[in-house]
């Protein structure tokens, strides 16, 4: 696979970046509140054009990365979604296993986005995915996206040292394996 399906659910498109994206990705970066749960200092306009450059590398490796999130009504880039093996130096190892993560605008909170474009991702990948399960690791502080794991089904949780700070890796397993048509009789 080369780059992201398009997905679309009732209000959203998730759809590979653009580098007209920059600017308002770049906004999302800057937020200290968005970054504190991400353990990163804001980033810069320049960090943040290195981070969308590794989407389609994520795409192109994998089979899966990232996709932009869109509103369809007004097109409005809301933030990111979508699954990656970043190989993390954590035990127990999660390398290997599709993680997800999401990361919106403040100002998208509390409309429900994520919670519809996890759920378009989810479907997607367990329909594309050869995975046994996805984890997600949070923030022990980030309550509304442990809160947006737990209704995803990220159910089991377990708190482990991440560059030498507690993190929680929760775990989802696949739900469903759509058995492919046979076609006619």
């Amino acid at each position: 696979m080369g780059a992201a399906p398009t997905l679309e659910t009732a209000r959203l498109t998730l759809r590979p970046f653009r580098e007209s994206d920059l600017d308002a990705q770049a906004a999302i970066m800057r937020d200290p509140e968005t970054m504190r749960y991400l353990g990163a200092a804001p980033q810069s306009r320049e960090e943040t054009w290195r981070r969308m450059l590794a989407a389609p590398g994520l795409w192109t490796m994998l089979g899966y990365g990232y996709w932009a999130v869109e509103r369809r009504a007004d097109g409005r880039f809301l933030g990111q979604i979508g699954f990656a093996d970043y190989k993390r130096d954590v035990a127990p190892s999660i390398e290997g296993i599709p993680e997800m993560g999401w990361i919106f605008a403040s100002d998208a909170g509390g409309h429900g986005y994520a919670a519809e474009a996890c759920a378009a991702a989810i479907a997607w990948a367990e329909d594309a995915l050869d995975a046994g399960e996805y984890t997600a690791i949070i923030a022990p502080d980030n309550a509304r996206s442990i809160r947006l794991a737990e209704r995803l089904g990220f159910g089991e949780r377990q708190e482990v040292l991440y560059r030498g700070e507690p993190i929680l890796i929760f775990r989802r397993p696949v739900r469903s394996r759509r058995v492919p048509a046979t076609g006619g009789r």
